[in-house]
């Protein structure tokens, strides 16, 4: 039987994601809103409301309006939150892209997502321009200054007030974040306006009705930051401190000058304030809540947090494709289990599918969990086949994992269906993988799995036919000139063949079981 959420629905927001998140802004005009850790730069919300107006004027005067796309690539920074919530404010789609992408990687991003106008840093439009010009971008605009490119603050400063854009807000798409869904490459998740403004309502049940001191350090190219921090903490009224890169020490001395009081982080982080002895070097006692995601948290790391810490430390799980809440931890002060990922989010019903039968699981057994509420996408952008495999026509979206559900129906995940990686948090498909490793002319056939890691939560491994003498090294090095670092082949092991199905699938769970023998022989 499906179940459903034990909180009560959501207020539907009739407004954009800007007007929603700025609506009553000029009651906490001089309180501060966002702030630039590597350069102490600030804005009040008086300040950040003016400027989000102020960008969305100007972009609609060089042609961005209702439905066209732009693309942000950039380290985390104001402007990015800013550039963003403006882009939407002319009526605009937000699409963002990865810092760390190859001029590979980016073109297959401008060639999908076809952008009217990229926004990105001087040093990254460097990187980017030849690929973006190739795909049609024409109009750049950059944070400084750059030839060939117009400066942000010539948008910050304009004067005009933004165009009256008439919202379908239900099925307007606010952003396009990019996520590979259950399998294959990278797809283009439209989020309507609807979508943003309910995750943000249903967000608020788990992290709680008051804005906080928030670091940001997450990149705000992901969904988890772009939405449960920056979003969701100037819509409560917080402070969001902005981090461009994440290194350890540096993230421990923020939380101690500037007195964080919530930070959202991954696993590997978790691991890291259990096991540093920098911790002991900091005061971290402003901290009142430490909320995980991206990823599975190891109950009994999350219980060692804590101890070490002395401050709450819950998790929520969410997909890109949900925008992102589906459960959590409920907030601070009320009951928390280790382990699970919580109890369903406002406005959310849940069922858990049998993948032989495709009927709901029997009481008490593992299924796929599938999800429905108004948080869920509109669909892949241009990927018709895709969108009816992940979202059903009744509402409900398979999320590719299999959980359990207890008698209270707090859910754990217990396994994966889709064949995603989680390294760090950030999602590796291995269908792009494997693409590379097929590019190479001693290759005759791979597949890639994630194999477990304590620090990165999984790894890449590849699994390889050569075609011709070639070693593991040579074969590494040949992928991680062509990815982003995150996705780099961590382990290699050569085969006579890859385990396919007669439609020739591959069979990962084979992989999977010729991993974990190898793995106990060692």
């Amino acid at each position: 039987m499906p179940f459903r959420s034990p909180f009560s629905d959501v207020t539907l927001s009739p407004l954009s994601l800007p007007d929603h998140i700025l609506r009553g802004v000029d009651g906490v005009r001089n309180e501060l809103a966002l702030v630039d850790i590597a350069t102490n730069r600030a804005w009040n919300y008086g300040q950040f409301a003016q400027a989000v107006r102020a960008v969305g004027a100007a972009l609609a005067k060089r042609g961005i309006s209702k439905g066209d796309r732009v693309s942000v690539l950039s380290p985390n920074c104001p402007e990015y939150v800013i550039a963003s919530l403006g882009i939407m404010q002319a009526g605009g789609i937000v699409t963002t892209i990865n810092p760390l992408y190859t001029e590979t990687e980016m073109a297959h991003h401008f060639q999908d997502a076809t952008p009217r106008m990229l926004v990105a840093t001087p040093a990254l439009f460097d990187k980017a321009r030849g690929v973006a010009e190739a795909a049609g971008t024409r109009q750049c605009v950059v944070f400084g200054k750059a030839d060939g490119a117009e400066s942000f603050d010539v948008l910050m400063a304009e004067r005009d007030t933004p165009p009256r854009v008439s919202f379908a807000v239900e099925d307007d798409v606010a952003a396009m974040l990019y996520s590979s869904g259950t399998t294959g490459m990278p797809k283009g998740v439209m989020l309507t306006h609807r979508n943003l403004t309910a995750a943000l309502e249903q967000i608020e049940t788990l992290l709680g009705a008051e804005g906080s001191r928030s670091l940001c350090f997450l990149p705000l190219f992901h969904i988890f930051a772009f939405e449960a921090v920056a979003n969701f903490d100037l819509w409560k009224r917080g402070t969001v401190y902005t981090m461009p890169r994440f290194e350890f020490e540096p993230f421990l001395a923020a939380i101690e000058r500037y007195r964080i009081q919530k930070v959202c982080l991954v696993p590997p982080i978790v691991l890291a304030l259990v096991k540093s002895p920098l911790v002991e070097k900091y005061d971290l006692s402003s901290l009142e809540l430490l909320f995980s995601g991206a990823a599975p948290l190891d109950a009994d790391l999350a219980a060692a947090c804590e101890r070490r810490i002395g401050c709450q430390v819950r998790q929520g799980y969410g997909l890109t494709e949900t925008s992102p809440p589906i459960c959590s931890h409920p907030r601070v002060g009320e009951k928390v289990r280790h382990g699970s990922v919580g109890v369903l989010t406002r406005s959310t019903e849940a069922k858990l599918v049998d993948l032989e039968t495709g009927e709901e699981a029997a009481p008490g057994q593992p299924g796929e969990l599938w999800v429905r509420g108004p948080q869920i996408m509109k669909g892949y952008y241009n990927r018709p086949a895709e969108t009816r495999d992940m979202l059903q026509p009744d509402g409900w979206l398979r999320t590719g994992d299999i959980a359990v559900v207890d008698e209270d129906n707090w859910i754990t995940i217990v396994d994966r269906a889709k064949e995603l990686i989680k390294y760090k948090g950030l999602q590796v498909a291995p269908a792009e993988l494997e693409a590379v490793l097929l590019s190479h002319p001693g290759i005759a056939d791979a597949a890639v799995i994630g194999v477990a890691d304590e620090e990165a939560g999984e790894v890449p491994k590849a699994f390889v036919v050569r075609r011709e003498a070639v070693s593991a090294g040579e074969v590494q090095a040949w992928v991680a000139e062509r990815v982003a670092p995150y996705k780099k082949i961590r382990h290699l092991e050569f085969v006579e063949a890859i385990p396919k199905s007669p439609s020739g699938k591959i069979l990962r769970r084979v992989l999977r079981d010729l991993q974990r023998k190898t793995a106990g022989a060692d």
